[in-house]
């Protein structure tokens, strides 16, 4: 796999994670990890670091 795949594909998948935990926060989906209940404000950090790096992947151009 070629770099720019490689980055397209991070990509894709960072922005799936996004675009989910982005759902949960305006769906008010609970979520629980081991049974500990993941804070929503947790669901705003995957948001802003997983759009990030989406962003960035979706930007390199090899």
């Amino acid at each position: 796999m070629d770099k720019k795949t490689y980055f397209l594909v991070s990509a894709v998948i960072f922005g799936v994670f996004a675009v989910l935990h982005a759902a949960r926060v305006f769906f008010g989906w609970d979520a629980e990890i081991g049974g500990f209940a993941v804070p929503v404000w947790g669901s705003w950090i995957v948001v802003a670091v997983g759009g990030f790096m989406a962003w960035h992947g979706w930007q390199y151009k090899g």
